[in-house]
This record gives C-alpha cells, sequence and structure tokens, in this order.
C-alpha cells in the first residue's frame, strides 16, 4: 500500500532542561550573512572539492583502525548472506523477491511459485538485474518498486533511480516475459506518483515543465496518460497549488469481490490532504478530514486510518483509529458514515493494515510490544475479530497479501530474536512459522530490559536497553542509544546482526528511546512535539540519558548517540544542548541549519513538523534549537561524526557539509564523510550500507571502547 504521506524516515535509522535562550538573545548568526551558502550548491565543484578534502581527512582515521576491515567484511557478510529470509510479494499468483547479494550488489528482481517458496530452497527465476540494467545503461540504478496492475498482475510500472535519489524513471515491465515493454510507458527522470486505472491508462503526478512543482520539488498536478501519447499530451485531472507542503497523487484499490476505486489527494500540508473520488466526470471531493488517510479496501468498504478527530451523523470518532466507510456512500456523493473498526487504547496505536480476499489483518502496538489480529466484516456493517497467535515481546510487521486469496505473511523480530516469518490463513486465523533468519551474534549472554525515564513535564518514556546479562552497574560499559522523535514514526524493537556482531559481541549495551514526536502512542504522542513544541522531543531523549547515568547503566564518557535524518536534527540539538552528557555523536544525513531548511531540497514540505521562519514565534523558536545557528566557540563539545550522501535529493547534504564548516571555523574538532551515492538511505547498495555502518562502528569504538575495542 502506497502511501499518501510523502516517506520522510531514513530506512537506516536502527536506525533535560534545554539551555534557555532568551528570543532577544538568539545567535547573531541567524540574521547575518551565511558565509557557508556556496556548500549549498550540491553538486558544484568547488563544493565537491571541499568534500573530498574532508573525506581525504576523515577516512583514513577509521579505515586505517585495525578494527575497520573486521566491521567492512562483518557488515559485509551480515548484509549479503545467502541464507537471509527472501521476503514474499505476492503478484500474480507468484511470490516475486528482490534481493540483493555479494554477486549483485544492487539486486534481482526474481520469482518463484508459492509451492516452491515453501520448500527450503526455492528455485528463483530472475525477471531483472538490476546490476547488468546499470552497467548495460550507464547508470547506477537503485530499484524503488514496482506497482502491478491489479486483477491479472501482469504489466507493472517500475521505478528505477539513479543513486538512490528520490527522482526515479518509470518504466512498464511485463512479467510473463520478463522484458520491459515494447513502446510502453516510459516517464522520464521526476519525483512523480503514478498510479494504474486501466491497462492503457495511468494517473501521473510528476514535474510537467514550469510552475508545477512545489517550493520543496513535489509535483501538484495530477494527469491522465493514455497508452503511446506523449507527456504532452496527459489531460488534467487534479490540480493543487505551487504553496502546497507535499505532492497531489493517486492511488486505486482493489478488493476480493472485484471492486475497484480511484483515491486521489492534494496535501496542502505535510500531514493534511484533501481527499477526492475519480468518476466519470472527473474528481470530486470527499467529506473527509485532512488527517485522515486511505489504507485498502475489503468486501466494498473502504479502510481509513485517523490522525485527527472525525465526527459524522453526529458521533466523533477519535484520533489514531482504523475506520471503514461504504465504497457506494462515496460514488454516490452521500453523507459518509465511518465505522470504527479498531480503537486504540492510551499506550496502543496501529502499526499496520492489510486485506486479504474478504479479511483484514491489523497490527498493532501495545506498550512498543507488538499484537495482531484478523477482523472480518459482518452483515450489519460492523466488524468481529480474532486475535493470532504470535510471539510476545517483539515486532510484528506485515510483509505480502493479496485479494485474490487469505494467505497473508507477516514477520516477527526483536533485539535478540533473529527475523522470523510467518504465514497466516487469515480464513480460520491459523498461523505457521515458515523461515527464520539464523542467528548472526551470539546473544545467550545479553538480555532486553525496558525501563521508563521521567521527561521534565512528569511524563514517563519508555525506552529498551540491551546488555550482557549481569552488567556491572558501575557506569562502565560503552552504549550506543538512538531515536528517531518526528513525523509519527514509531521506533519498535528488531533485530539487527550489525548491531550486534559489531557492539553487542565486544561488550557494549544498545539503547533505543521511544520518545515523543514518533507514532508509539498514536497521533497525541507526534503532536505533542510538534512546532514550537518540539523542545519537549529533546527534553525526553536527555531524561533517558539521564536516566541510563542515574542507575549507573553507563556514563558521559561511555554514551554515545546516533540518529538520522529527522533523527540527525535530534542529534545535533543533544550535541549543543547537552555536551557534557554523551562522549560520540554520530549525526547522520541531517538537517542542521532550521532557519533555512525550508530553502533547502525538500524542506519546505516539512513546515507543518517544524514551523516556518516565516511565522515570528515559529521563527523566533527555530532560532534558539538550530544547530547550525547555535555552535559556539568557547563550549567542549564531544568530537561528533558527521556523515551524509551527494545524491541525498530529499534532506540534502547541505546540513551536514555547513555544520562541519563552521565547526572548522570555530577550531572545534570534527569527522566529516560525504558519500557519493547512497540518496538519503546510504544504501545504494550492500556494499555502501556495510562501509557507512564499519566507519560509524569504528568510531563508536574508538571514542568509548579506546583502542583495545572491547571490555569482555
Amino acid at each position: 500500500m502506497k502511501s499518501f504521506r510523502t516517506l520522510f524516515a531514513a530506512s537506516l535509522l536502527l536506525g533535560t532542561a534545554a539551555i534557555a535562550q532568551s528570543e532577544a538573545g538568539a545567535p547573531a548568526a541567524s540574521t547575518q550573512a551565511d558565509p557557508n551558502l556556496w556548500l549549498e550548491q550540491r553538486n558544484a565543484p568547488r563544493a565537491l572539492k571541499w568534500v573530498e578534502a574532508e573525506n581525504a581527512k576523515t577516512l583514513p582515521r577509521l579505515e586505517g583502525d585495525p578494527r575497520y576491515k573486521t566491521f567492512y567484511d562483518q557488515a559485509l557478510a551480515i548484509a549479503s548472506a545467502e541464507d537471509r529470509i527472501p521476503y514474499p510479494d505476492q503478484t500474480g499468483g507468484r511470490i516475486l523477491n528482490f534481493w540483493r547479494d555479494q554477486a549483485h550488489p544492487h539486486g534481482l528482481w526474481r520469482w518463484t511459485t508459492p509451492a516452491d517458496y515453501a520448500t527450503a530452497d526455492p528455485h528463483w527465476t530472475t525477471l531483472l538485474d538490476i546490476d547488468a540494467l546499470g552497467k548495460a545503461e550507464g547508470k547506477n540504478w537503485v530499484f524503488e518498486g514496482a506497482q502491478c496492475l491489479h486483477p491479472e498482475e501482469r504489466y507493472c510500472l517500475v521505478s528505477l533511480s539513479d543513486g538512490g535519489e528520490d527522482a526515479v524513471t518509470v518504466r512498464e515491465f511485463d512479467l510473463q516475459t520478463g522484458q520491459f515493454v515494447v513502446d510502453g510507458f516510459d516517464l522520464p527522470k521526476s519525483k512523480q506518483d503514478v498510479t494504474w486505472i486501466d491497462q492503457d491508462t495511468i494517473l501521473v503526478s510528476r514535474d510537467w515543465g514550469p510552475d508545477t512543482l512545489t517550493k520543496s520539488g513535489y509535483p501538484f498536478i495530477v494527469k491522465m496518460l493514455k497508452r503511446g501519447a506523449p507527456l504532452t499530451s496527459a489531460t488534467e485531472v487534479l490540480r493543487g497549488a505551487a504553496t502546497d507542503q507535499a505532492s497531489s497523487g493517486a492511488m486505486t484499490l482493489t478488493d476480493g469481490e472485484g471492486n475497484r476505486v480511484t483515491l486521489l489527494t492534494r496535501a496542502e500540508t505535510f500531514f493534511g490532504s484533501d481527499k477526492y473520488i475519480l468518476t466519470p466526470n472527473g474528481a470530486v471531493k470527499l467529506p473527509i478530514p485532512k488527517k485522515v488517510n486511505p489504507a485498502g479496501m475489503i468486501a466494498g468498504r473502504v479502510l481509513f486510518q485517523t490522525s485527527e478527530d472525525w465526527t459524522a451523523g453526529g458521533k466523533t470518532i477519535p484520533a489514531g483509529a482504523l475506520v471503514s466507510v461504504d465504497l457506494a456512500d462515496m460514488r454516490d456523493d452521500g453523507d459518509l458514515h465511518p465505522r470504527v473498526v479498531f480503537q486504540p487504547g492510551p499506550r496502543q496505536s496501529i502499526d499496520g493494515v492489510t486485506a486479504t480476499k474478504d479479511k483484514l489483518i491489523l497490527v498493532y502496538s501495545d506498550n512498543v510490544r507488538g499484537r495482531a489480529a484478523v477482523y472480518t466484516p459482518d452483515a450489519d456493517g460492523g466488524w468481529s475479530s480474532q486475535p493470532l497467535a504470535l510471539p510476545d515481546n517483539a515486532t510484528i510487521g506485515i510483509v505480502s497479501s493479496t485479494d485474490r486469496n487469505n494467505i497473508a505473511y507477516l514477520y516477527v523480530t526483536g533485539f535478540l530474536d533473529p527475523d522470523t516469518l510467518w504465514s497466516v490463513d487469515a480464513a480460520t486465523g491459523a498461523v505457521a512459522k515458515v523461515k527464520s533468519t539464523p542467528a548472526r551474534f551470539d546473544a545467550s549472554n545479553d538480555v532486553v530490559e525496558q525501563h521508563e525515564a521521567v521527561s521534565t513535564d512528569g511524563t514517563r518514556i519508555p525506552y529498551f536497553i540491551v546488555h550482557k546479562k549481569g552488567m556491572p552497574l558501575d557506569g562502565s560499559t560503552p552504549t550506543i542509544m538512538t531515536a528517531y522523535g518526528g513525523f509519527e514514526v514509531s521506533m519498535t524493537p528488531y533485530y539487527s546482526g550489525t548491531t550486534g556482531k559489531l557492539w553487542l559481541e565486544h561488550g557494549g549495551s544498545f539503547v533505543l528511546a521511544n520518545i515523543r514526536g514518533g507514532g508509539e502512542f498514536g497521533p497525541k504522542w507526534h503532536e505533542a512535539g510538534l512546532k514550537t513544541h518540539r523542545q519537549i522531543i529533546y527534553d525526553d531523549f536527555a531524561s533517558v540519558a539521564k536516566d541510563l547515568i542515574a542507575h549507573k547503566y553507563t556514563s558521559p564518557q561511555k554514551l554515545g548517540i546516533y540518529g538520522g535524518s529527522n533523527g540527525g536534527l535530534l542529534m545535533g540539538v543533544e550535541f549543543e544542548q547537552h555536551p557534557e552528557l554523551w562522549k560520540a555523536v554520530v549525526i547522520q544525513v541531517p538537517l542542521l541549519d532550521m532557519m533555512r531548511y525550508e530553502q533547502i531540497e525538500a524542506g519546505a514540505s516539512w513546515v507543518d513538523e517544524y514551523g516556518s521562519v516565516k511565522n515570528p514565534a515559529e521563527r523566533a523558536f527555530l532560532a534558539k534549537i538550530s544547530p547550525y545557528q547555535n555552535l559556539k566557540r568557547d563550549v567542549h563539545y564531544p568530537e561528533p561524526f558527521i556523515w551524509t550522501t551527494t545524491k541525498d535529493d530529499r534532506v540534502g547534504p547541505e546540513h551536514a557539509r555547513k555544520f562541519a564548516a563552521r565547526m572548522k571555523e570555530y577550531g572545534l574538532p570534527y569527522l566529516f564523510y560525504e558519500d557519493t551515492a547512497g540518496g538519503h538511505t546510504g544504501n545504494a547498495d550492500i556494499a555502501q550500507g556495510a562501509r557507512l555502518q564499519a566507519l560509524q562502528m569504528v568510531y563508536f569504538s574508538q571514542k568509548l571502547m579506546g583502542k583495545g575495542g572491547g571490555t569482555q
């Protein structure tokens, strides 16, 4: 299911009181000319030469460490292991899978039969070799997924990115012949969204030429394109405005009864959008709240997740719920009567929704622990539910389902439990373990605990800590800690073979903090830290660190932190507000100049989250917390490791570059590295991902474990 919201969180993310400043005392740098503006020219020769010089200083320090080669080899072996689970995608009666290994670092798109997939060693047939395609075409192609036409699911729109950028080219592919369709749909590079209407018609939002993109670089015009016709002949279906924060787009929903509907959205803000239904007479706006978004369809009922209250028919459904609406009411332009499918409790939130032929599978979190259930539509419009017997104290996620049958696949994972794949017969509620990932590290002497820290406003903030059994409570344990804290993105337990092998096995501990700004406890947990309320997110993170130190799980000299994207902003703020709490800070693909973020790459799309410098109150707050503006010459900061990628066209490398340049200007110690590929995720191929993991773990080992690299 494709999201209507522009994805922001980096996929690489695993993974107390603020220093007060009056508005009058906001840093002068926020209003003075910026001497580092030239570094915002992402691909300019002068900027790239600066990057090259910085890399030449950093890489010898990290790659020259005797631990680097071992860490790299181990990370690469884990990422490319042949005994990984080949996660299934049920399409066209087949099992599709995208697979990367050392021989195919960019990956193979391939298929097998459901019967063969159930065996221990399936036989796979290659559909598309991304490495071979890139070599033939002289491109660094990264596979970004495919959307296949229902119900036959033979023809697919394949998205390919050059080096991992958000901008993609889209080409039509025939699953039956295993070839791109001659004279098929072929859309040149753009940040774009596509959906099928029928075999000869698609809806497209993309760069249509001058004045067709928002300030953040996203398309706001949706057009209908016919097979064989040039882009110039596409006809407009929906138009937003250049002032919109995110993109306009479309999605086609189908169900097991043959119902089909195309919905469109115009995202005036990042979290809020107008919804439309496509009719023979054009797009018709629906009376649906802006923060209520479609999540699927079953038995002629369209499913929606609510991130705000929905009042209809004299009744109010609270935010955070899953509801259903009759498709017939939507088509008839009548009143909508949403029915509650699931209403989470105060410490619960919805993690995923998927439909089978005639059932609904819901995955939700209960105090950051996964649960799953099957829901059945009743004849009277209601729903009945049946819990699924899956492992407890773990994260549960949806892998694949289809409206052709009632079989779905879920994954189960935990900090010390390798990923397992489970099949679910939604018709009976029966579950069965299908495949497991072998252990990548020795966890026999490790334990997971969940604790709570008290933040500055008295709110209890949960966090997980993974450590050795019998860990001495004397503050001597090297510890790395991460969080995200934004965009309603939940951070839940997960198995990381790399973290286990490169860190836990060497005696370190790992902490995941469930701070506000995320979605762990629903929309209110997210909204508590929006815009000028954002300081509470930073207080939550610092409060967890202080709790760790108070209980002597670790100490400031043994504590390191890391985060990327919005989590990179979190790291930048914590680096400056509490330099006394950490010895090591890794700042990944970050936002750091919050006074100019709206003018950099896709930054203008996130005003809903951060606020805008055009608003006086929001500008004053951003001036207080913006890491680039608040860096000081005379503070003893820990030496950070800042890394980014040249190909990142979402946040951009500009923030990281400028922050490092200012640290250099102020005579402060730092490490900076910029990879030339990888996009915002830093994972264009498995070798790049392994390199970044190894560099980061060498840095943490140098800072927290010393030259020996272990405390066992």
